[in-house]
């Protein structure tokens, strides 16, 4: 099965304008390191860049930044939501 990791609609335009990608690993960071290496482009253009302060994820609506952060444990079946946080005046 896997962790199915959401994108938001930013984001897409790395993904292949995929909104759901189902991906293996143990951790949060596992994952992440797996949605890079499948989409070199997100990693340049997100993880890489200031953009990447804004980013949120959650573990099947928790915060991770509350769990163990991107060493927190994922299970298959889990969901991993990245969610862009926007500020602005």
């Amino acid at each position: 099965m896997g962790i199915t990791v959401r994108i938001p609609s930013m984001l897409r335009q790395y993904t292949e304008q995929k909104s759901e990608i189902v991906l293996e690993g143990k951790t949060v960071r596992e994952v992440l390191e797996n949605l890079k290496g499948r989409f070199p482009a997100i990693d340049a253009q997100v993880f890489s860049s200031p953009i990447s302060l804004s980013l949120i994820f959650c573990i099947n609506d928790k915060d991770v930044r509350l769990l163990e952060g991107l060493n927190t444990p994922i299970e298959e079946k889990d969901t991993l939501s990245m969610i862009l946080a926007l500020s602005g005046g």
